[in-house]
């Protein structure tokens, strides 16, 4: 079933169709919230507010919006935990990425390759950082990016272009072409 067809489930009473939008979104958005929080605990805590935001007020959503609606309520439930406590607000990726069942080899080389890409990602403006995230990681369009971040698909092209650009010469400095990764 698509997000819609279970957020209408949801909407006309049956709780495991609310069960299932969590099963399928909550380890990718409590990531996404890590990118912005200091402990995994936090980003759960808020990946939770996010969910009783949608289940419990029932918001209306956009045909096709849920997924980009969920990552926009984190978002700005984010910058609200930053604004209480620091008052800034930065987006990093510190998350281990997860490994596929390969060689010894393969895993060495993948761990290697993570950690170089999350380093240099986290040498890139945080905005490029998060855009790219969003576009290329959570596989959301331009609009459902567009939407998250509050700004017009104008602008994701060009944190994207710009993110990659930056993103590509940060990889030179470490040595990884784009056959490496």
């Amino acid at each position: 079933m698509t997000d819609d067809e279970l957020y209408r489930t949801y909407l006309s009473g049956d709780r495991t169709a609310g069960d299932m939008l969590m099963l399928r979104y909550a380890d990718a958005l409590t990531a996404y919230l890590a990118g912005f929080l200091s402990s995994p605990e936090e980003a759960e805590d808020l990946m939770l507010d996010c969910f009783s935001v949608i289940l419990v007020d029932k918001p209306r959503i956009r045909e096709g919006h849920f997924r980009a609606y969920l990552f926009r309520v984190a978002r700005n439930k984010a910058n609200r935990f930053w604004r209480r406590r620091l008052n800034r607000q930065e987006f990093s990726l510190t998350e281990e990425l997860p490994s596929q069942e390969a060689s010894p080899e393969d895993v060495i080389w993948t761990g290697e390759r993570n950690a170089i890409l999350r380093r240099c990602l986290n040498r890139i403006a945080p905005q490029y950082r998060e855009a790219l995230w969003l576009f290329y990681d959570m596989e959301l369009s331009y609009a459902q990016a567009a939407e998250v971040l509050g700004c017009g698909t104008k602008k994701i092209e060009d944190l994207l272009k710009n993110g990659k650009k930056r993103l590509k010469q940060e990889l030179e400095k470490e040595g990884l072409t784009h056959a490496d990764i």
